[in-house]
């Protein structure tokens, strides 16, 4: 019950710090630098912090009554769902799974959160900027990690699919992007049940816009359940005074119930 309460308070806090940081644009505190003076997205030495994904970001977004949305995160280019060029095949996967309250997550069966998904994770995430390496560090679900290569420039041949695939990243300016391959099919893209296949290609584009946000965008070029590329994404918030905590996913699991979904057969809305 402690960290369901937790949970809610972070959401809430993290909605109303976005919801702040959009507004005041002019006023926002700049981004903190290293010393050589990249971006950093940590907070600055004594401070401390995490970033905390928004659990309703979508990567489109949603109208029908009782879907998953967002509460002002979404960034301002996102597709509506039903404008997403889907695949047949996939577009009827992503109804059933918002018809059924995204029930079947991987994700809440404490499987990684590859793609998109590990950006709205509960609980916050870290990112170490280890120069070499970029990690990603995350809390809920299986409390694992993810790996970008910043002293490549190609893939290797012959990947084995992963939870995460395989990610090489570079510096455009003040923006990280992150190039990955080598996806399995067994997660979401995100929470909104966005289906993809082994031919996933991921490249994603960070930035910290101001110290309490990250702009997060991924596109999305799957030609086994897409016609064509398209993008998404929102903004994360620094959640002053968090940090990583002890989390197991198989002993906290609190979202039993998207595990089951809503008794579609009850007419009487309770």
């Amino acid at each position: 019950m402690v960290a369901l309460v937790a949970a809610a308070a972070m959401v809430a806090l993290a909605a109303e710090q976005t919801a702040a940081q959009q507004s005041e644009p002019d006023t926002a505190r700049p981004a903190p630098r290293w010393p050589d003076g990249r971006i950093s997205f940590t907070g600055p030495d004594g401070e401390i912090g995490n970033w905390g994904g928004p659990p309703t970001s979508t990567l489109a977004n949603h109208y029908r009554e009782g879907a998953l949305g967002d509460s002002g995160v979404n960034l301002e280019t996102n597709l509506d769902a039903e404008d997403v060029p889907f695949q047949p095949w996939a577009r009827e996967a992503y109804e059933y799974r918002q018809a059924t309250f995204t029930k079947d997550d991987p994700h809440t069966r404490c499987k990684p959160s590859g793609g998109a998904r590990l950006f709205h994770t509960p609980y916050g995430f870290e990112i170490l900027d280890l120069g070499d390496e970029i990690i990603f560090v995350t809390v809920g679900a299986p409390h694992s990690w993810r790996v970008v290569h910043m002293d490549r420039t190609e893939h290797p041949a012959d990947l084995e699919p992963s939870w995460y695939g395989h990610s090489i990243g570079r510096w455009e300016d003040d923006t990280l992007v992150i190039d990955t391959i080598g996806f399995n099919d067994r997660f979401w893209i995100s929470r909104g049940g966005f289906p993809h296949t082994t031919e996933l290609h991921t490249i994603e584009r960070i930035s910290r816009p101001d110290f309490n946000r990250l702009r997060y965008e991924i596109t999305i070029d799957d030609p086994g359940a897409y016609t064509d590329t398209w993008s998404g994404g929102w903004y994360i918030p620094w959640i002053a005074g968090n940090e990583p905590f002890d989390y197991l996913c198989q002993e906290n699991n609190l979202d039993a119930a998207r595990m089951v979904g809503p008794d579609l057969d009850d007419e009487s809305g309770d």
